[in-house]
């Protein structure tokens, strides 16, 4: 399991994110903050401590044998600026979170998680992205 650790953020003209090798990334906004962590794992899930369709989710991913990137939104400096984010994407008064990201790609929610689970398309796009192998 990968848990993302609080980050540092300076929320003056750039965003500095520092990564676990130390390496610091400047961001300008939310936006780039979520399109870097998507582009650089496998599958990122971003996520409430207290939202319980969350835990469905990192349920379901784990139970398939996925190690996602999980932020904790509430954990976050950046997290109520991403959180969002999310808000714009979503669609017909969906709940935000949990934002799933497969392969690089907005996947959705919790609705979209279980309906691609359900449907046998989830595992081909996990096995796509690299985040799983057999």
């Amino acid at each position: 399991m990968q848990v993302a650790k609080k980050t540092e953020i300076r929320m003056a003209s750039n965003i500095a994110v520092e990564s676990e090798a130390s390496a610091t990334m400047k961001l300008d906004n939310p936006y780039e903050i979520v399109r870097q962590l998507a582009s650089t794992n496998a599958v990122v899930l971003f996520s409430m401590s207290s939202c319980c369709m969350c835990t469905v989710a990192k349920r379901l991913l784990f139970g398939l044998g996925v190690g996602p990137t999980i932020i904790e939104l509430d954990h976050h400096v950046a997290g109520p600026d991403i959180q969002a984010v999310f808000s714009q994407l979503a669609v017909d008064g969906r709940q935000p979170v949990p934002a799933v990201f497969v392969g690089g790609k907005f996947l959705g929610g919790i609705e979209t998680l279980m309906a691609c689970h359900i449907n046998g398309t989830l595992v081909p796009l996990l096995k796509e992205a690299g985040a799983l192998w057999l």
